[in-house]
């Protein structure tokens, strides 16, 4: 197997390699594609562009650009693609890890980003492997942009995350894969309703009266599964939205997710920024 290498990208000829990467990995129309001379004035401004090379090809890269969050500078990192041919092979967190050297290497501590809550791939690489943490929920971020929604009439909803490098925290989860916490122990604000068989599963209303230190928020596995039972995929979001929304305001944090046949986000009570 080709060794991976991850270097800064500059020049025609990578950012060129971007754009049709981003082609391929979400079929985007040109309207929603990053064009060269963006990534081009962003690279000059302070953007980090990293690429990961499988011998000659790139098959896939990470980009943020420089950004203030609550009145600190940050980068906001706004893709992370991999070539479909590439999965599998942790391309995502060696791509993560390489923009976090870099970022500590310009003395950044802080590194932002929004993504789907409903995918739960993204979401295990995001809080259980980077230790990113979430308090902000946004509904509809991006408006009804087709390329973006789940399925037709459901609304681009994004989780915020924070990603505090410099943090203990952080450093634990970038020397090594953290043991998730055990569903069993923790309580459900969200889940499927009962007697239900994948991919017909059905979210129950959420709990919203719960008070625990940690709450658990049930995802499916792979939301897209969903899409032949019409109006799926957009119960599930409600439920979830809701549950977020009022646990958010109640003082929990998005702090772990647990990945498995049963897929559940970890919310966890706490007033501490860190």
């Amino acid at each position: 197997m080709a060794e991976v290498r991850v270097r800064l990208l500059r020049g025609w000829r990578d950012l060129e390699a971007c754009v049709r990467i981003q082609r391929e990995v979400w079929g985007h129309a040109d309207l929603d594609i990053t064009p060269v001379h963006n990534l081009c004035v962003s690279i000059e401004t302070g953007a980090i562009l990293l690429g990961a090379f499988v011998g000659r090809e790139m098959a896939g890269y990470v980009y943020s650009f420089p950004a203030v969050r609550d009145g600190v500078c940050c980068q906001h990192s706004h893709h992370l693609a991999v070539l479909p041919a590439y999965r599998g092979r942790k391309l995502g967190k060696t791509l993560k890890r390489a923009q976090w050297i870099e970022a500590l290497r310009r003395g950044t501590k802080l590194i932002t980003w929004t993504y789907d809550p409903m995918q739960a791939r993204n979401a295990n690489l995001n809080l259980h492997a980077l230790g990113a943490l979430g308090r902000v929920y946004l509904d509809d971020f991006y408006g009804r942009t087709p390329a973006l929604m789940l399925d037709a009439g459901v609304p681009t909803d994004r989780l915020l995350l924070e990603w505090r490098i410099a943090t203990p925290r952080v450093r634990a989860r970038m020397a090594g894969d953290r043991l998730a916490p055990d569903p069993a122990r923790i309580v459900r604000a969200v889940e499927m309703k009962p007697g239900g068989e994948y991919p017909a599963i059905v979210p129950g209303r959420p709990d919203l009266g719960r008070t625990e230190p940690r709450l658990l928020i049930e995802l499916p596995r792979n939301i897209r599964d969903l899409k032949g039972t019409p109006g799926l995929i957009g119960r599930w979001q409600k439920a979830v939205r809701t549950a977020f929304k009022h646990y958010f305001a109640a003082g929990y944090r998005l702090d772990d997710f647990i990945a498995g046949e049963r897929s559940f986000y970890v919310l966890k009570k706490s007033a501490s920024r860190g």
